[in-house]
């Protein structure tokens, strides 16, 4: 069963009567990529173009019906819902260009009497498992390179949102051809056997890290991209702009939290902790649950956030209010919260919340950098963080000693088509967006010709 996550009420699940681009099993869905990867494959990169061209015009033209499925499984404002939309659109323009450019190493003459060069050819059958969050931005992410590489994908969405990819999975079949992009919604365990499919040749997850640790394990060899989440801090010097606090403030809630690389950890020096804590309640305060951001996704995330705010020892807490609609006071809101005053292995500083929380930290004075950097770095995760201040050369040297796949500065979760996004340790490994998420649907193979 669904349920609205702005009322907590059930409601109708958009794949009950099936439809064009919709399995209902694994094995269907797998053997229907299957049969349409010759032809997909066997395309020119242009033609291939055209077709994922006309896709985004599709999606564009009924923009309306998508923002709307995928506020009815997360419940988001709809002009966030829309703006995903948009830039979902844009992504699949991106890849269509970007698989007609030459990425491949130069061929040539390599050796005496040959010519040689290098083929990119696609993987072939991918596996895309794709989150709550973001349902149709996180798949897009997956399949436009994966298309545009010339593989057939598999598409299971979570659970609670199935909605946008059954959407998309049924203009594709019309735009693209029927198996080319195939929506498989289900529980976990479809998740599973789609993961462990034989018919399938790679593996794009993005999710939790327990999640991907699964998913490695039953791929085995085969080729896996894995974005496993962030808990990302965001590191604040004395000569912070006075815009920082809005900024990260509007950055902790978009989307009520839930984005891997939403800022979670705010880092400072001793002296300028009071006004960190201060700058960042006050904004906070006015971001309101209902009004300004939407709910939590599910009643398991529900539990999850409560669970680790209950479980914190700050001293200090600051909570906004809620606004919800008369008629949605049963659905998943949370409050924005900022947490301060609390020791270094609180649950709220070591687990990733993903929901509309920030936690304060202060580091001693004396040799704040390298406090800083220390204390960012601390943490399993690796996937994005972002540095506030001033002074240039503090701030670029803060930026190359974090070790994570994308930072900000002065800014926070800032995302476009042409910048790579990805994680390093247990975040994750491969790169989603840019040219470079091609070779991650990809592999090379040489041809070498005796000329004599």
């Amino acid at each position: 069963m669904l349920t609205d996550p702005r009322t907590g009420h059930p409601r109708p699940h958009p794949a009950a009567s099936g439809g064009p681009g919709t399995a209902e099993s694994p094995d269907t869905a797998v053997a229907a990529a299957r049969r349409a990867l010759p032809a997909w494959s066997g395309l020119t990169a242009r033609e291939r173009a055209r077709r994922l061209l006309r896709f985004a015009a599709t999606l564009e033209d009924t923009a309306g019906e998508y923002a709307a499925a995928e506020r009815a499984g997360t419940g988001k404002p709809f002009a966030d819902a829309a703006a995903e939309v948009a830039q979902c659109a844009d992504l699949i323009r991106f890849y269509a260009g970007a698989a007609r450019t030459d990425l491949a190493p130069s061929g040539g003459h390599r050796l005496p009497g040959r010519e040689s060069w290098v083929r990119w050819e696609p993987l072939g059958v991918v596996a895309a498992v794709v989150p709550w969050n973001y349902p149709l931005l996180m798949a897009v992410w997956r399949f436009a390179p994966a298309l545009a590489a010339g593989n057939t994908v598999v598409v299971k969405p979570a659970e609670t949102t199935p909605d946008s990819a059954v959407l998309a999975a049924r203009h594709a079949h019309e735009e693209l051809g029927p198996g080319v992009l195939t929506a498989l919604p289900g529980g976990r365990e479809t998740g599973r056997r789609l993961v462990g499919h034989e018919g399938v040749d790679a593996v794009a997850f993005t999710g939790s890290r327990a999640g991907g640790l699964d998913v490695a394990a039953r791929a085995g060899v085969r080729r896996v991209s894995l974005e496993l989440g962030g808990n990302c801090p965001a590191l604040v010097l004395p000569d912070a702009p006075e815009y920082t606090w809005e900024r990260l403030a509007a950055a902790c809630v978009y989307n009520a939290g839930q984005s891997c690389a939403a800022p979670a950890r705010v880092l400072t020096p001793r002296s300028c902790y009071e006004r960190t804590v201060t700058g960042l309640a006050g904004v906070l305060a006015a971001r309101r649950a209902g009004a300004d951001f939407g709910p939590l996704n599910n009643p398991e995330q529900l539990k999850r956030f409560d669970g680790l705010l209950a479980a914190s020892r700050a001293g200090v807490r600051h909570v906004a209010p809620v606004a919800p609609a008369e008629d949605e006071r049963d659905g998943y809101w949370r409050p924005a919260t900022l947490l301060a005053d609390l020791p270094d292995d609180d649950p709220a500083v070591c687990e990733e919340v993903f929901g509309p929380v920030l936690t304060v930290q202060a580091v001693p004075d004396a040799e704040a950098e390298e406090a800083l950097v220390r204390a960012a770095n601390g943490m399993p995760h690796a996937l994005a963080a972002s540095v506030w201040g001033s002074a240039v050369p503090a701030v670029l040297r803060l930026a190359g000693a974090l070790d994570a796949g994308e930072v900000w500065v002065n800014c926070h979760l800032e995302q476009t088509a042409e910048l790579p996004h990805g994680g390093r340790r247990q975040s994750g490994q491969g790169t989603d967006l840019s040219v470079l998420a091609l070779a991650e649907y990809q592999r090379p193979k040489t041809v070498t010709v005796a000329l004599e």
